[in-house]
């Protein structure tokens, strides 16, 4: 028996008065898209500007981001795969931006080693938060009409 996630190819998520679309690509996992969707529903209330997917002039392309007036990112999420070299290129690059890794029904003891070690040596003034989203997620934070609600006292959540 399958209890994965389904979502559609297109679909409107709501959270905190604000409304946005995703669009599922062909090889990306419904626990992908869930996760974007719930990364941008958990932190709207501390990142009103905050987006889904949208490129920022950088190698790397955020999940979620927020930028400030100048364009540079203040937030920054990514779902699911990270590798050091990732992590640390961008917590050399944007030492004031607070990053946030999230995981679909993961153990965090492995990505909060990975993190540190990427993140070691490197002075900065913004949090990692590293999320795990349990296997029930999909049920627990969206209903049939795509409202969500979720909070940080719901989640797995390692400050690092």
């Amino acid at each position: 028996m399958n209890n994965r996630p389904l979502v559609p190819r297109k679909r409107m998520y709501h959270a905190h008065d604000r409304k946005m679309i995703l669009a599922k690509n062909p090889n990306e996992s419904s626990e992908h898209v869930l996760m974007k969707a719930f990364l941008w529903a958990l932190y709207l209330p501390d990142y009103p500007s905050l987006t889904v997917e949208i490129r920022i002039g950088d190698r790397y392309k955020p999940d979620v981001v927020a930028l400030d007036e100048e364009g540079k990112p203040l937030f920054w999420g990514e779902a699911g795969q990270v590798s050091m070299e990732k992590v640390r290129a961008l917590a050399k690059r944007y030492r004031s931006t607070h990053f946030a890794i999230a995981k679909w029904h993961t153990r965090l003891d492995p990505l909060e080693v990975l993190v540190t070690e990427a993140i070691e040596g490197i002075k900065r003034d913004a949090p990692f938060d590293l999320i795990n989203f349990p296997a029930d997620s999909a049920e627990r934070f969206l209903d049939e009409e795509g409202h969500l609600q979720i909070n940080k006292t719901d989640l797995e959540i390692r400050r690092l």
